[in-house]
């Protein structure tokens, strides 16, 4: 949930460095910044609470001597935002300072074992434990190296982790590793970078290693070893070259991510309708051969399994069972056994929720599939088959072109799968096809026709205190996803309902004037019975806003708004397109109420803490 940084230049000071890679990780978290470096055999640090300008104000960051350091960006989990518990931490002595990504289980025992044998702790943090026992081990052994002494550290650790130490006793190092939260190294000529993901030194270098859990990495100079921290044995490793650009990983001349984001979701699609079929038929061969199928996600990636499971029912006419990952142990934790498939789905492929359920299924033999946007992620590398779903860094804490390429790529699933099946007929499968092939065009038309639409109505019910968003099959989930878009980026309560539940109780709430949002695609049976669901709602003085297919005039004049995606899509695929008006309704929303949708407050992209 932080974002950790460290670097050895050959010939400069590196806080300038640092400070421009915490920025572009600072999407993982914006409450506290902090920035360590060596000069001189010192241990030079300059941190404080807020977001990394603001810090920069107070203390200029760049103004740090040294060619080695590390920095951090904080998002809270133990110990409130505050400059004391800002990153980096420093043992007893100031010698070494650690930055830190995730949670030390077990950081109550050790803290109160380390503060008996005479150590002082400054701040709430769990992290801390870390550089007191680092400090420890190398009080018992004057001998051992820092290498040796973050080994026998990261042994005691139980929890989550990616750290990176330096130490003025040896002070042309960074010691790094990892354990369930994500750690990479990048490479160039006159540097050696670690860092929470590429995004922070793509605009250095595009070599890049990946360090797997139980690993650490050593970083001298311009050099790197890799070691298992169960055995100290050297891991070969060589790197690979990363082809996404520093620029796929900036603005754009957008104002923000999150618009910028949206903008890309043409693009993205088209990348989701290149993937190698081999794992597609792979990934189909598993889901076809399991006797039940978990589908297992957070948030917005748990509204795109919610709508895969219609998909994989109308077309492989395959039962499935999206779960919260977080409910996942809980609900069907015993039930899981050999013959159960678990489909989990992760846009960073570190989300600790669906990670657990990952691991528990594993110790139940189940098999593990996996769909995430970051390769060499935790997900990919546990799954028995993983699809990486093609979408590029995204930097805006809300998921919009992931959500949509999940999408595509659990619908080319469900095609696979019924043909696998013989399910549907071959014109069916070709009119389907041919479909998908056409929706980066169908997106890309929603939003340039219907973008300045969508702002105005943001404008029109910007003071409006609470929003319904009602569909039906499918598009249940489009309504929940476009639910949680508008209370996560613009603050507003939102209710989300499969729109046949509404007369069940969420009626009541209707007055003159309530804003109802109805998905209403025109193909299925779903249209007729979603406009007596509008009727209901019209005749009790709600206002409707419908997104619909042109020309859909039977919807139009029961709406007091509409906003129109181009017709002839089929239900199964209806939300990739019909999810767009939303988040941008969302989008604008939040800036008519003056606030950043990129930096949703108490939230943070990568959910890498239970």
């Amino acid at each position: 949930m932080c974002g950790i940084f460290g670097c050895i230049l050959k010939n400069s000071n590196v806080a300038p460095i640092i400070h421009s890679s915490l920025k572009r990780l600072e999407y993982r978290g914006y409450d506290s910044v902090g920035i360590a470096t060596l000069h001189n055999g010192t241990i030079h640090i300059k941190k404080d609470q807020g977001k990394i300008d603001e810090v920069h104000r107070i203390h200029n960051l760049d103004e740090m001597e040294g060619n080695v350091g590390v920095g951090h960006t904080r998002w809270a989990t133990h110990g409130a935002p505050l400059k004391v518990n800002a990153h980096p931490h420093v043992d007893c002595t100031g010698q070494i300072a650690v930055v830190h990504n995730g949670i030390i289980e077990n950081y109550s025992e050790l803290k109160e074992e380390l503060e008996n044998a005479g150590h002082i702790f400054v701040s709430r943090t769990d992290t801390e434990v870390i550089p007191h026992l680092i400090e420890e081990v190398l009080k018992e052994n004057s001998s051992a190296s820092l290498t040796d002494a973050v080994l026998a550290a990261l042994k005691r650790l139980c929890g989550s982790y990616a750290i990176a130490v330096i130490s003025a006793k040896e002070p042309e190092k960074i010691v790094c590793a990892r354990n369930e939260s994500p750690l990479v190294l990048g490479l160039a000529d006159n540097a050696i970078y670690c860092a929470s993901d590429l995004t922070a030194f793509l605009p250095m270098t595009n070599k890049a290693i990946i360090v797997n859990d139980g690993e650490l990495a050593v970083l001298s100079g311009s050099n790197y070893e890799i070691k298992r921290i169960s055995d100290g044995i050297t891991v070969v490793r060589q790197p690979k070259i990363i082809d996404w650009t520093p620029e796929m990983a900036v603005k754009q001349g957008y104002p923000h991510f999150m618009l910028k984001e949206i903008h890309e979701q043409p693009e993205t699609l088209r990348n989701t309708l290149r993937l190698q079929e081999h794992y597609l038929d792979l990934m189909a061969t598993f889901l076809d051969r399991a006797n039940e199928v978990f589908l297992v996600a957070c948030g917005t990636s748990y509204h795109a399994c919610l709508a895969a499971s219609y998909m994989f029912s109308k077309l492989a006419f395959l039962a499935t069972y999206p779960v919260y990952a977080s409910e996942f142990v809980e609900q069907h934790g015993k039930s899981v056994n050999i013959d159960s498939t678990i489909l989990a789905v992760s846009q960073s492929g570190e989300t600790a929720d669906t990670l657990a359920a990952v691991t528990a299924s594993q110790q139940r033999a189940a098999t593990i599939l996996g769909l995430t946007n970051v390769i060499g992620s935790t997900l990919s590398r546990v799954s028995r088959v993983y699809i990486g779903q093609q979408s590029g860094p995204e930097i805006g804490v809300a998921a919009t072109k992931t959500f949509t390429s999940q999408l595509s790529i659990l619908a080319q699933l469900a095609f696979r799968l019924s043909k696998k099946r013989g399910k549907i007929s071959q014109d069916e499968m070709d009119c389907l096809a041919e479909k998908m092939e056409q929706l980066p065009q169908i997106v890309e038309a929603v939003i340039l026709m219907q973008e300045e639409k969508v702002k105005a109505l943001a404008h029109k019910y910007k003071d409006a205190k609470i929003f319904f968003f009602l569909g039906r099959g499918v598009n249940t989930a489009t309504a929940y996803e476009g639910r949680l878009k508008l209370m996560e980026i613009a603050y507003v309560p939102a209710i989300a309902f499969p729109a046949g539940e509404s007369k069940h109780g969420p009626i009541s709430l209707i007055e003159p004037g309530f804003p109802v949002i109805f998905i209403c695609p025109k193909d299925g049976v779903t249209h007729k019975t979603l406009i007596g669901n509008m009727m209901e709602m019209k005749a009790r003085g709600a206002s409707i806003i419908s997104i619909i297919e042109e020309d859909d005039e039977e919807v139009k004049k029961l709406s007091d708004d509409y906003i129109e995606v181009p017709k002839g899509i089929p239900e199964v695929l209806s939300p990739i397109p019909f999810v767009v008006p939303l988040q941008l309704f969302a989008y604008y929303m939040a800036l008519e109420k003056g606030l950043n949708p990129d930096m949703p407050r108490n939230l943070a992209k990568s959910v890498t803490v239970k």
